[in-house]
């Protein structure tokens, strides 16, 4: 025990000998002062700050429930409130019933939500910038909500391309496929609780937010970030969607039906016939008409070489065969063919050769971009969010500021809590803060100062940091 503690413990011992009738309470104020000084360096300043009493926010220690930490294992989706109050008497009391409410029903888990102190500025400043943060909220969502959109499309998992994408997030170890998990589902998962931990540890970025210069630049710091990660996403996005299109495309020609599927695994160059005056063509004929065509493939013209017709490859719908003729009779057969309903098609195995290095080589710099787009993706998924964070949390200082007045005296708190406990709460909240303005449990509230509305009036301070852009749909067993 260091001095500080010894003088204290004497202290509490001469009041407890004077009062023997509150050694309960005299009991609970030596452990508040003891925790209070436990860490602090034997020195003057630290004797003075003993005697002095401790500030209002020191006394508020907000410590999570556990139940939080098990929803998030498990998935479950859960909202986040942050809300601030003034630091009167009777809001620090219906703060304290909040919490022992809270502890015994579970409604929430809650958190101390820790804002340095801001440069204030001038009330039209601050106008300006309520109005222009609640734009920028909503932006700022909405880039989220597209950027981890976009991931889980680029991340689609099926079952032959796991190896694909576990390489791309940089692990070069060989997975089974049939115990592998689905990497988005297991990286949102991860990054659901790396995001929920940056909420409730919230600590402000001072050297990217420095909270030296004007309210209205940090604004623009923000903005610019956001907007900057909007205008790639889109630029990134683009290109990356026209390069899977043009192999898809591609691929779906080669792998098509039977009048664009290659030939070049069951046709040899042996199999065509190409001379000075004779040249083999391919023939698409559906399965009903293959007695058809046997019986009427010599007589769509005279020039046909008799029997020289072949069955190349066939599927479900039918089949490719081939027949040699004069060169000069070729617009005449096929126009007889199309008669009956044969389809001549083009084939060059110089063309299909082209054909499948061009995907091959699409393939491999599909390969190459869907590493890069995904990591350049989960960068900025979390860099927004930050940012996102910070946005709430200046938001949070304008309004208390705005609201509650200056001196700048309020206290700002983390409430998480599921959706089916989110009416209950806010019915509790709403009852215990329904004194800082009786008008909010109204259902109409006029207001026409912008930046002091918000879209769901409260008589507290309430901004919710919604986490439902993270859930994962499970797709359904057939």
């Amino acid at each position: 025990m260091n001095q500080v503690g010894r003088r204290v413990f004497a202290l509490w011992r001469e009041t407890e000998q004077a009062n023997p009738d509150h050694r309960g309470k005299h009991r609970g104020l030596l452990w508040r002062s003891m925790k209070f000084t436990r860490e602090l360096p034997v020195t003057g300043q630290s004797r003075m700050a003993v005697r002095r009493r401790p500030q209002t926010s020191d006394r508020l220690k907000w410590s999570c429930c556990s139940d939080s930490d098990t929803h998030r294992a498990r998935g479950v989706m859960a909202d986040f409130w942050l809300i601030s109050v003034p630091l009167d008497k009777t809001s620090l009391t219906s703060v304290e019933k909040l919490k022992r409410t809270i502890t015994k029903t579970h409604l929430a888990s809650c958190w101390r939500f820790s804002i340095p102190d801001l440069k204030v500025g001038i009330l039209d400043s601050l106008v300006r910038v309520s109005d222009d943060l609640s734009k920028l909220d909503t932006l700022a969502e909405c880039v989220i909500k597209k950027t981890c959109q976009c991931l889980k499309e680029v991340m689609e998992l099926t079952g032959d391309k796991v190896q694909e994408h576990t390489l791309a997030n940089g692990d070069h170890r060989l997975n089974q496929k049939s115990a592998a998990p689905s990497p988005l589902k297991t990286y949102l998962t991860s990054l659901r609780v790396d995001l929920m931990n940056c909420v409730t540890k919230f600590q402000w970025d001072k050297a990217k937010y420095p909270t030296a210069l004007p309210l209205s630049t940090l604004t623009d710091l923000i903005n610019k970030e956001i907007s900057q990660v909007e205008a790639e996403l889109r630029s990134r996005a683009t290109a990356y969607n026209s390069l899977k299109t043009t192999l898809q495309s591609l691929e779906l020609n080669l792998n098509g039906n039977l009048q664009t599927c290659s030939l070049n695994d069951v046709l040899r160059k042996e199999d065509l016939v190409v001379s000075e005056y004779l040249t083999t063509l391919l023939v698409v004929v559906s399965r009903e008409k293959y007695l058809q065509w046997e019986k009427s493939y010599e007589s769509l013209s005279e020039f046909v070489v008799p029997r020289s017709s072949r069955k190349i490859f066939e599927d479900g719908n039918g089949g490719i065969f081939s027949v040699t003729l004069f060169k000069r009779a070729v617009c005449e057969f096929k126009a007889k063919a199309q008669e009956s309903k044969f389809i001549v098609r083009e084939y060059s195995f110089d063309v299909e050769e082209r054909k499948q290095q061009e995907i091959m080589k699409l393939t491999v710099h599909k390969k190459e971009q869907y590493g890069i787009f995904v990591r350049w993706l989960k960068v900025n998924l979390t860099q927004v969010f930050i940012a996102w964070i910070h946005l709430k949390a200046l938001r949070v200082f304008v309004e208390s500021v705005l609201r509650y007045g200056l001196p700048v005296n309020y206290q700002a708190f983390l409430l998480e809590t599921d959706r089916k406990r989110s009416k209950k709460l806010k019915e509790e909240l709403s009852s215990l803060f329904v004194h800082l303005d009786p008008t909010a449990s109204m259902k109409e509230v006029s207001c026409d100062i912008p930046g002091l509305c918000q879209q769901e009036y409260s008589s507290y301070i309430c901004f919710h940091i919604s986490t439902n852009m993270l859930e994962i749909s499970e797709p359904s067993a057939t």
